[in-house]
């Protein structure tokens, strides 16, 4: 189905699409209703609702200052994660690919820890920022390090793994000769969590996210030629390298972007490969993409947060529990073909 708000102006619409962003959407409305209502203290969806409208209630305190900000969050993150993983998945065409494994996590985890550790970096506003330069950084190099003479996809995944092991030897290096408190604090953001999280990390994502629109709009149309081969994509009138040079860094910002609330591991991986899946498009929808990880990381907050009263698992352990095994489901269904 075609949109056409402009004669010179067209959208490619999938119908299938359309019905999972739209049920997406209802998962994800859902999954925050039970983030605010469930944990220590149980508040009815209604008196949520009523708290949020600014009625007098018992709980403000819990719904606005604690758990809604936290879910906003969460929201944020995942999506983020999301596009980005389907960005890097589109340029790498490997489904294994995603800022979790090429080095751009690490980078961002390597900056945001060492300016946490020096003091250079106080205010949690600043996180992102810090994180998208380590990112950015961090992909540059590898970028650098894997072009010859063009852009190899398996060459450029090879890179970043080599990259990413080396960064994440520097971080553990650091953390060996922290005091003990600090590297328990910098262990603890490593594993990535939202707890003590909200608004002043969700501003900046936001902000990042609503500037990264336009060149979302761009991607979503550059992403079609790129799932072909370079050959007929450069036919076709694409200039290969620099749209994959464009898809890289808008994913890169992306991804670090997410660096206050920590490397958060496979959501990146898995939300690209399940919106797939569920719309049966040739190519990664980044909506459904960033749709797929607000749910996954606002469902699995939700989890982490009430499995263990009173305790509270980091998300980013049980992320990574889950993603681990899937991880090897994508790399037997690679050997079986």
């Amino acid at each position: 189905m075609v949109l056409r708000p402009h004669p010179r102006f067209s959208v490619l619409l999938h119908r299938r699409s359309i019905l999972v962003a739209l049920a997406l959407i209802g998962l994800l409305a859902v999954a925050m209703t039970a983030a605010a209502s469930l944990g220590q203290t149980y508040i009815s969806p209604a008196d949520v609702w009523r708290t949020l409208r600014g009625a007098p209630t018992p709980y403000g305190l819990v719904v606005n200052e604690l758990r809604v900000p936290r879910i906003v969050l969460g929201a944020l993150v995942g999506g983020a994660l999301g596009l980005a993983g389907a960005l890097v998945q589109t340029v790498t065409r490997n489904p294994l690919a995603s800022p979790d494994v090429i080095g751009v996590r690490h980078g961002a985890a390597a900056a945001t820890v060492l300016a946490l550790a020096t003091g250079a970096v106080s205010a949690p506003g600043a996180m992102p920022l810090v994180a998208v330069g380590g990112g950015l950084g961090a992909a540059a190099l590898v970028y650098a390090l894997a072009w010859r003479h063009g852009m190899r996809p398996s060459r450029f995944v090879l890179t970043g793994v080599g990259i990413g092991v080396a960064l994440s030897a520097v971080v553990q290096l650091y953390l060996t000769d922290s005091e003990l408190d600090a590297a328990e604090q910098l262990k603890l953001w490593l594993t990535g969590s939202l707890n003590g999280r909200g608004r002043e990390q969700a501003g900046p994502l936001a902000v990042v996210l609503v500037l990264a629109l336009p060149g979302l709009v761009w991607a979503s149309r550059a992403a079609r030629p790129l799932g072909l081969d370079p050959d007929t994509a450069a036919a076709l009138g694409l200039r290969v390298d620099r749209a994959r040079l464009g898809l890289t860094v808008l994913g890169v910002v992306l991804a670090a972007a997410t660096g206050a609330a920590g490397p958060i591991g496979f959501v990146a991986l898995t939300a690209p490969q399940l919106a797939r899946w569920l719309t049966r498009t040739p190519q990664l929808p980044l909506v459904c993409s960033a749709l797929t990880g607000a749910v996954v990381l606002v469902t699995a907050d939700l989890v982490a947060r009430t499995l263990v009263p009173p305790l509270e698992i980091p998300v980013g352990a049980l992320t990574s529990l889950i993603g681990g095994p899937y991880l090897l489901r994508l790399l037997g269904r690679g050997r079986e073909r």
